[in-house]
């Protein structure tokens, strides 16, 4: 039984935990930012991936240890300040491999050990997540989709996607090519019960946020 929560995180406090029949995703806000760090468990092995080590290593750390399981690797999203403050320690601590999307990878403070392009697979004991490059809010942000073995989709989309539109934007070309991006490569992909787990705040799905584009690409943000 997938055991869905409200989508809200307490600073500091368990992370919140959704259930799937070969996964457990975990979220726990990690910063004054309501940065927002994600723990993919896999039933079958307990291996574990980190999907943004954003800040409070102590925090992140505990998150780790709730899965209980080695990790396997630490993906950073996209190269902004908020979203690696503490993959310097994490990295250090955990032995863990370091992957992000390739033209963000040199300006990280932590060079991946992986380089990610659209369409790379990620792997964790026996899931498989699906690699989108979005192009836009930074030059190299990437999304994770997992499929999981219940038909259900989870995208973790770093600051590329939010409840209420697209990741920020400073001129109208990054717009309209994370716009682009977005339509092509997620809402033309995937269906419209796919949970979407953004960088900072609530969870929503691609149904919710569909009847919104036009919107979006009339307001310009």
């Amino acid at each position: 039984m997938t055991m869905v929560y409200n989508g809200e995180v307490t600073p500091g406090g368990h992370a919140d935990v959704r259930e799937l029949p070969d996964a457990v995703i975990r979220k726990a806000s990690v910063s004054p930012q309501d940065n927002n760090a994600y723990l993919i468990t896999c039933r079958q092995t307990g291996d574990q991936l980190l999907i943004d080590a954003a800040d409070d290593a102590e925090r992140v750390r505990a998150l780790i240890g709730e899965g209980g399981g080695p990790l396997r690797g630490i993906v950073t999203t996209h190269q902004h300040w908020d979203h690696h403050r503490a993959l310097p320690e994490i990295a250090e601590v955990t032995g863990a491999p370091t992957l992000a999307g390739e033209d963000d990878a040199d300006e990280l403070p932590v060079k991946p050990d992986v380089r990610l392009r659209h369409a790379d697979v990620v792997t964790v004991g026996e899931l498989t997540l699906d690699v989108v490059h979005l192009r836009g809010h930074t030059p190299g942000s990437v999304t994770l989709v997992l499929t999981s073995s219940d038909g259900s989709v989870h995208a973790f989309t770093g600051d590329s996607l939010f409840p209420g539109g697209p990741g920020r934007t400073t001129n109208p070309d990054e717009f309209n090519s994370l716009m682009d991006d977005l339509e092509e490569r997620i809402f033309g992909v995937y269906p419209d019960v796919t949970w979407i787990y953004p960088g900072h705040g609530k969870d929503s799905t691609l149904g919710r946020e569909r009847p919104a584009i036009p919107v979006w690409r009339e307001r310009g943000w």
